[in-house]
């Protein structure tokens, strides 16, 4: 079970505590599943109790175990959730059965590696229409521009004309041309929508450093090395395969099926900043992974199960950051 998946199976158990009367409405658009915190168990949780009880006129805990009385009935989860567990003030916590955890990871390498950079597009926002005013301003018409190739991603109608109700604003906006004189388009482009529309970006000279302590120079660096590793498998006439045939690499997994998600959301809130620090969180996972595994053989070594699954991985990394890239307008170079 994905986080996807186990993400309508919670949505669907509130909609039948909203039918019962249990809840009152109405049902929300999407239930957010992440990693437990701390003092939580399991595989996932979710706040939606939290989120739902200032409505419900009811104490989290009380909303939580209205919700998990009926996770068990939803569909997807017989056989798929072992456990669902209510943890602090009120998130619930589940428990994959071990069965749930292979399939989902071998489907997920193989989706990512099928559909390339457009993995995560899709129709979540079909039927949805969008018109902006233009902006004057350079950070306010970059973030706009960028917002409508979002919402185009999610299957959106969108676009930018001149009269538009809806205007998107941004604060603390440097001067465009200098700026994009001074840094180059793709580091111009990361420090004005890196930062969340209130914040102030950075626009100093470590956007420029080659090294990892830029997160910008981090996200390119991490598709670079995937491509070299996929370059390097070429020659060894190795496929990339994922059978999930070795201990899961959690963090970027987990990051790879996050995607989706992060592109619609980005999308709905109007918010490029959410797929920029996305990006710089699968890089992370993506290259504390090559540390750890070695997708290539080494020396006489000869090409393993393992060596496919890991490559895979690599190779769907870089389609997450090259897709993501593209989307901020940014360039993904392939040497660096």
């Amino acid at each position: 079970m994905t986080p996807a998946e186990l993400s309508r199976t919670v949505r669907h158990a509130v909609r039948r505590a909203v039918e019962d009367d249990a809840l009152p409405g109405p049902v929300p658009d999407r239930v957010e599943i992440e990693r437990p915190r701390p003092g939580g168990s399991g595989d996932y949780a979710t706040g939606i109790a939290l989120r739902l009880a200032g409505p419900a006129g009811r104490p989290p805990r009380e909303v939580a175990e209205i919700l998990r009385a009926r996770v068990a009935s939803a569909p997807g989860a017989e056989g798929a959730v072992e456990r669902v567990e209510i943890t602090g003030p009120g998130f619930l916590n589940f428990t994959l059965a071990p069965g749930s955890r292979e399939r989902p990871r071998v489907e997920l390498v193989r989706t990512v590696l099928r559909e390339g950079r457009r993995y995560g597009h899709g129709d979540a926002l079909a039927g949805t229409t969008a018109r902006f005013a233009p902006a004057a301003e350079e950070r306010a018409d970059l973030w706009t521009r960028t917002v409508v190739a979002l919402l185009h991603s999610q299957g959106a109608d969108a676009d930018v004309v001149p009269g538009a109700a809806e205007t998107l604003r941004v604060t603390h906006a440097p001067a465009g041309r200098d700026l994009f004189l001074r840094l180059g388009p793709d580091a111009a482009r990361w420090a004005l929508l890196r930062p969340a529309a209130h914040d102030r970006p950075y626009t100093g000279p470590e956007l420029l450093v080659q090294r990892e302590s830029n997160p910008l120079f981090r996200v390119r660096y991490a598709y670079a090395r995937a491509r070299a590793l996929e370059r390097g498998a070429r020659q060894l006439r190795l496929t990339p395969g994922y059978e999930g045939s070795e201990p899961a690499h959690t963090d970027l997994l987990t990051a790879l099926g996050d995607h989706p998600g992060v592109l619609e959301a980005a999308a709905r809130l109007r918010a490029p900043d959410r797929l920029a620090r996305h990006l710089e969180h699968t890089a992370e996972a993506f290259l504390r992974f090559q540390e750890t595994a070695r997708p290539l053989p080494l020396g006489d070594e000869k090409p393993s199960a393992a060596h496919r699954s890991r490559l895979a991985l690599a190779v769907a990394t870089g389609a997450v950051l090259a897709g993501g890239l593209s989307l901020l307008g940014i360039d993904a170079p392939e040497h660096l």
